[in-house]
């Protein structure tokens, strides 16, 4: 540990303890706070002029530091509040975050594992989840919801393991998408038209892809009169939803380390009321089955999933599902999702170079397959209705429609003179 990161240390305990002895409270008297600190570091550096201790290279920046300390969130307080940062992840007592340019940056500043872990620990208070030995992995959404907090400690991790997303989906729409170019207008127009018609949806691709940012674009186009149950692990979506929609999400591990109500325990109780789109925020593990119970209660579904591809997405929610052990084949299960799946919609992400005027993190969808029924066991068969060759190449449509009782469906839904053919031959959009 060098000089200056060790003298951060003793100050910052000194300045607590001094603190708690006055009760002084950062956020009813910070002026007091304030003051404890600046004696601290005044008396510091008398005994740094006798030789006992380091001379401070700069004692203001060290006060501004404990001050952060002690009020906000230590060394990861600058990059809370910067709207350029995307997510941080922590190390041990390493930091670095992905800003808007999609660039990993080191977060170069003294600070150490155990201070570290207090933030993290600051950061739960008030969400009824903790983190420790017996419960060593949690996720919460945190700085007042706008923020998802993963966080892993021993003995699951060798050391503190965290990531922070800060969450930058709420005001996206199809058509703000457009000006991302991430979706070309009329692909754009056509996610508007199936979210008219009780379409099921999964959006698929890697990390950081893009899939809850189009989820929830794609969410805002419902129409108002349609009931929506959002189920979460931890509730990332937010988007206004009818009076008559509802957002759940699931319970924080008990002592015991399981969970009174599970994202699976969510699907099952919005099968049992009236819902007309149910919308899981991330497809990982049994609640998959239950999707298979929504066929028979005639709503539509909304889901993200892990994939390379949309064709890997089919097989992705097709493998959740069994693995939940409820006795049954994969050709049922996939005979079940082949005739209840509508569209998968795929997106990737890559770096475009520095040398590049619109150089950074580039974020578009790949290609939108329509689900064709299929008595067929094998596999799900598929037509792309909307394919990208690579990304930064143009999106195009293939020249092929849904199934004819699928379009058919989206053209009832559509306000009267709208077509599935018009939107795709770019005769009609939304906004006629």
């Amino acid at each position: 540990m060098s000089s200056h990161a060790s003298a951060y240390e003793k100050l910052r305990a000194r300045a607590a303890e001094r603190i708690e002895d006055r009760r002084c409270d950062a956020d009813a008297d910070p002026e007091g706070v304030r003051k404890a600190i600046a004696e601290v570091v005044a008396e510091y550096r008398a005994t740094a002029h006798r030789g006992i201790n380091e001379p401070l290279r700069d004692p203001a920046d060290m006060e501004r530091r404990i001050w952060q300390a002690v009020a906000g969130f230590g060394p990861l307080t600058e990059l809370f509040a910067d709207p350029e940062v995307e997510e941080i992840f922590i190390e041990g007592p390493r930091i670095s975050y992905i800003d808007d340019s999609g660039r990993l940056r080191s977060h170069v500043v003294a600070t150490t594992e155990g201070e570290l872990r207090q933030v993290i620990d600051r950061l739960l208070a008030g969400t009824n989840r903790r983190l420790d030995s017996a419960n060593a992995i949690e996720q919460a959404h945190v700085l007042d919801g706008t923020a998802r907090l993963t966080a892993v400690v021993p003995p699951v991790s060798a050391r503190l393991s965290a990531t922070v997303r800060k969450y930058t989906v709420a005001e996206e729409t199809l058509a703000s998408m457009v000006d991302l170019d991430s979706l070309s207008p009329t692909a754009a127009a056509f996610l508007w038209a199936t979210a008219q018609a009780n379409t099921s949806v999964l959006f698929s691709g890697a990390t950081g892809a893009g899939k809850t940012t189009l989820m929830s674009a794609w969410l805002r186009a419902v129409p108002n009169d349609q009931c929506i149950r959002i189920v979460e692990e931890v509730r990332e979506l937010h988007i206004p939803l009818p009076a008559h929609s509802s957002y759940y999400e699931a319970s924080p591990v008990t002592l015991r380390g399981d969970r009174r109500f599970t994202l699976r325990d969510l699907v099952k109780v919005c099968l049992a009321q009236r819902v007309d789109l149910l919308c899981v925020g991330e497809v990982r593990g049994a609640e998959a089955f239950e999707l298979t119970r929504a066929v028979n209660a005639g709503c539509g579904f909304a889901c993200t999933v892990h994939a390379n591809s949309a064709r890997d997405a089919l097989v992705a929610v097709v493998n959740a599902a069994i693995m939940a052990g409820e006795n049954v084949t994969d050709d049922i299960v996939r005979r079940v999702f082949a005739s209840s799946i509508d569209f998968v919609v795929h997106l990737d992400r890559d770096m475009r170079r520095a040398e590049d005027a619109d150089h950074g993190l580039r974020r578009q969808v790949r290609e939108i397959l329509a689900v064709t029924p299929s008595l067929a066991t094998g596999d799900f068969t598929t037509e792309p209705i909307f394919v990208r060759p690579a990304l930064g190449a143009p999106m195009q449509w293939t020249g092929s429609f849904p199934p004819e009782d699928l379009t058919l469906r989206i053209d009832r839904a559509l306000p009267a003179g709208g077509s599935l053919q018009g939107v795709l031959t770019g005769r009609w959009s939304p906004e006629q």
